[in-house]
């Protein structure tokens, strides 16, 4: 990657939604909350827009000059989404998942269970890199700052992989899946925990 990973700003965000709407426009669980895969790249750029201004707030939201993508990470205890985020937003969401959003709250239930499980962690909510700049290191430039201070200050770090290729990927960077999860009539996810690594 040309530039190096950096923490983003409000003036970013609009680049960043684009940027992942575009990176997932064939994810799995995307495609199914958003009506199929016509629909899914508008519809999730304005939920990467809501997501990316709560994880602003957090500071700990990382992307490069250009936006190739980004990466959407919570700080140790801070990776559930606040009571008065999700019902500012409920009418919007309901707007764009529509009649799949009981599936959709019953499915991200059962991946919050085996999430509650672990210790304290950073959790990667989202990283996408766009279709043209894929295969250049964004995703792992991104993922850098971030696996650093956790294997300095000896915490781990969790995400789910949406996507089985996706796997391979992040066991380079040190995840291993723990278990997987599925939404009700809808896609499967793989929640993976990353052991902090020692210094050297």
């Amino acid at each position: 990657m040309d530039a190096p990973a950096r923490l983003a700003t409000e003036e970013d965000l609009e680049a960043m939604a684009t940027s992942l709407s575009l990176a997932f426009h064939d994810d799995p669980v995307m495609t199914w909350l958003f009506g199929g895969a016509p629909r899914s790249v508008g519809r999730s750029e304005d939920y990467f827009r809501i997501e990316g201004r709560r994880h602003l707030a957090q500071s700990c939201v990382y992307t490069a000059d250009g936006i190739p993508g980004a990466a959407f990470w919570d700080p140790p205890g801070h990776w559930k989404t606040p009571v008065g985020h999700i019902v500012r937003h409920t009418p919007t969401l309901l707007r764009l998942i529509g009649p799949r959003i009981v599936k959709a709250l019953r499915g991200l239930g059962r991946i919050e269970a085996v999430h509650d499980d672990r210790p304290d962690h950073y959790y990667l909510a989202v990283l996408g890199t766009r279709p043209d700049h894929q295969g250049h290191g964004v995703g792992a430039a991104l993922l850098e700052p971030v696996l650093a201070t956790c294997d300095r200050d000896g915490i781990g770090a969790y995400l789910e992989s949406s996507k089985a290729s996706n796997i391979a990927y992040y066991r380079r960077h040190g995840f291993e899946v723990v278990t997987e999860v599925e939404f009700p009539g809808g896609p499967t996810v793989w929640p993976m925990w990353r052991e902090p690594r020692p210094p050297g």
